[in-house]
């Protein structure tokens, strides 16, 4: 049970981590929601979440912390990822030798942008591939479908469904795409395809605001603007291959350094170590420890 300040009525501490925006579109949601962004300190995954937080729900900054989520290093590695498993991918998704690509990675769903890169796909023209990874349903599969033939990109289009090994599948990739037209709490796939080396293309919204900084770890483009996607996609593919993987570099160092696992259980911990020491340091002061008999 929740106590008017945050604590619960037994005494207990109540730490909460807020992990996005969660719709509130039906009466009492927001209410519901709120029970999140009641704790006596409240996590936010990212700036953008604790920007919500203060403005859905009015929580005092100073009880949020704000612990961005992580890449494990040691599976996302570009050093790790053997040649036979690239061309074991590369063969079962048909795409040929030297062709540039550009992957999506993402659930088939609208908000997650697929429809804008394949309108982006036939504004860039050239030979360029594209890859959408994750599963979806089959309606929106479809569409797309549909509307990769009506564009005339179809040939140049891969939709290959789940992906166990990521890792491979981003360092496919020249280019990693992020087109979600909703803002991401904080958007994992961003982080995984730096962690990867790769250059990776942004929409600026949301979460990929804080970890794509523009021309240095990658580059960020309007949400929904398949020409200014196009447009971005055109002038990486065009870069030097040193020029686009002195990007990557940068933005896998940013990552190691800032957005891995390891940083954000540190960070976790320190939350819920700082309420342990906080809450033995008031019983010590409410019972001491017993004198000693004197002798």
């Amino acid at each position: 049970m929740v106590g008017a300040a945050g604590g619960a009525a037994d005494g207990a501490h109540f730490v909460t981590t807020y992990h996005g925006t969660y719709n509130a579109g039906y009466p009492g949601k927001r209410w519901y929601n709120s029970v999140m962004a009641r704790g006596e300190r409240v996590i936010a995954i990212s700036e953008h979440i604790a920007a919500h937080l203060r403005a859905a729900h009015g929580t005092d900054p100073a009880r949020i912390r704000i612990i961005p989520r992580g890449v494990d290093p040691r599976r996302f590695d570009p050093g790790l990822v053997p040649a036979e498993r690239l061309a074991a991918l590369r063969e079962e998704w048909h795409l040929p030798e030297g062709r540039p690509v550009v992957m999506l990675p993402g659930r088939l769903t609208r908000w997650k942008g697929q429809l804008v890169l394949v309108e982006a796909l036939a504004k860039l023209g050239g030979d360029a591939m594209a890859v959408l990874v994750g599963d979806g349903g089959s309606a929106f599969r479809a569409e797309l479908t549909a509307r990769a033939e009506a564009l005339g990109v179809a040939g140049r289009l891969r939709l290959v469904g789940h992906v166990d090994d990521m890792a491979s599948a981003l360092l496919l990739a020249d280019v990693v795409v992020h087109a979600s037209t909703d803002a991401e709490a904080f958007g994992r796939t961003v982080i995984e395809a730096q962690a990867m080396g790769r250059a990776v293309v942004a929409a600026d919204l949301g979460g990929p605001r804080e970890t794509v900084a523009e021309g240095v770890t990658g580059w960020r483009v309007p949400p929904g603007d398949a020409a200014a996607l196009a447009a971005a996609l055109g002038r990486v593919l065009a870069m030097p291959d040193a020029a686009r993987a002195a990007i990557g570099a940068a933005a896998r160092a940013h990552v190691l350094a800032c957005y891995s696992t390891r940083a954000m259980q540190d960070a976790t911990l320190a939350v819920y170590r700082d309420w342990c020491d906080r809450t033995y340091s008031r019983h010590q002061a409410r019972c001491p420890p017993a004198a000693e008999p004197r002798p």
